[in-house]
């Protein structure tokens, strides 16, 4: 059966493609909607489903001729033995009785072997639809935790990095001998121009990926040498792009501690400064957010998820570009509640806006993974460099920004 297990192959590829076409498009769905590309979408999933249909009849067709073929070798050997013990009759070699028994042993010979063809085909039929998930079980862990690695003992929460190399690929170094430290209980921003890998720094700290070079450590220990899950339960985060799960406001802050108690829930929004919003609506904690979120602004979202962040209890906090993409007042609200969530904590601040980092105990700057620049906010500016570039760039924008918006509420 190995030569129509091709077709069962393709077929299974085809229900895979359809299927990666549906989702993808349901969840972008709004980006269909704004360029009108409904038509296309059913089109492109037409096309997948014409292409498992091609496929599944090729399965189902060799699987007939298979079935056929079968059936026609045994039932030409039944008549075969049957019309050898006729012959024996007529010789008179064998009686009628005789004849009648080989026909009753064929029969009772037939109908298990049949059974066992049928058995074997949807056995191998199965292994191979098993072969994606057989082939995903077999890929290896790209970190995993050494054996008998020890918990992390977090106390002060001092962070280290030490000539810390990394790239994803061999051919492209991300990170180039970075150093820096974040002293327990302060806040040290990093910055840079985009693809400077600022982000980086993130999944290395979560231990997504291992370092290639150098070490990571919090308080002395070096992050390999720990299991994973003491030391993500030591680390929030505020990302960049918030994705909420398509649930209720209550059960998206629970995320952090599940199990919580309503008023600890409570309490985490008041820090987060969510809670008059979350007052405010018809089903209060029960509000549903929809997909992703869809149903709550940028800023609510944050606001979210710094509320599920602070429920966790982290000693160390990590803000990945968190106001990157609110508008300017937003964004001042939301820099207030991460200041105030903040004091206290070793935080290490990812940022693109520098206007958000002024106040850090240190701010380093990254240019193409190396440390260009390191200090406080007026000292970098003093030394007119990459930092202070920067500065005079995101300040030209914001003064035409609010040029525009000032145009704007002039009456014409």
């Amino acid at each position: 059966t190995e030569w129509r297990m091709k077709f069962r192959r393709e077929m299974n590829q085809r229900d895979d493609e359809a299927n990666t076409k549906a989702i993808d498009s349901l969840i972008n769905y709004e980006t269909v909607k704004y360029f009108n590309n409904e038509p296309h979408e059913a089109r492109r999933y037409d096309a997948a489903l014409r292409g498992y249909e091609t496929a599944a009849v090729l399965s189902q067709v060799s699987l007939s001729k298979l079935n056929i073929g079968q059936g026609a070798i045994i039932a030409v050997g039944l008549v075969l033995n049957m019309l050898l013990a006729a012959k024996g009759v007529q010789d008179g070699n064998m009686t009628v009785g005789d004849f009648v028994l080989v026909n009753t042993y064929l029969l009772q010979l037939y109908m298990p072997l049949n059974f066992l063809g049928f058995v074997y085909r949807q056995i191998k039929q199965s292994l191979t639809d098993m072969e994606r998930m057989f082939s995903l079980l077999d890929v290896d862990k790209e970190v995993e935790d050494k054996a008998g690695s020890a918990e992390l003992a977090c106390s002060d929460a001092a962070i280290r990095f030490e000539d810390v190399k990394f790239s994803y690929n061999p051919d492209r170094e991300i990170l180039k001998g970075v150093s820096f430290e974040v002293p327990a209980g302060k806040t040290v921003a990093v910055v840079g121009p985009s693809g400077a890998g600022k982000s980086t720094l993130t999944r290395l700290m979560f231990r997504f990926y291992d370092v290639s070079a150098g070490r990571i450590t919090i308080d002395g220990q070096d992050i390999r040498d720990v299991t994973q899950n003491s030391l993500r339960r030591e680390i929030g985060i505020v990302p960049q792009d918030t994705v909420l799960f398509n649930d209720t406001i209550a059960y998206n802050i629970s995320y952090g501690r599940p199990g919580a108690e309503q008023s600890e829930i409570e309490e985490v929004t008041k820090l987060a400064s969510i809670d008059g919003f979350i007052e405010g609506l018809p089903e209060g904690f029960k509000t549903k957010v929809g997909e992703r979120g869809l149903k709550l602004s940028g800023g609510e979202k944050q606001r979210v998820s710094i509320a599920r962040m602070l429920l966790k209890r982290p000693k160390i906090m990590i803000f990945d570009e968190a106001t990157s993409a609110l508008d300017t007042r937003t964004e001042k609200d939301i820099q207030q509640a991460l200041r105030d969530v903040s004091r206290g904590h070793t935080t290490l601040i990812i940022a693109h806006r520098l206007s958000t980092v002024i106040d850090a105990d240190e701010i380093i700057v990254l240019r193409d993974g190396q440390v260009a620049e390191r200090g406080r906010h007026q000292d970098l500016l003093s030394q007119e460099g990459l930092y202070a570039e920067m500065w005079a760039q995101q300040q030209e924008l914001r003064e035409a920004e609010e040029l525009l918006a000032h145009a704007g509420e002039i009456p014409g």
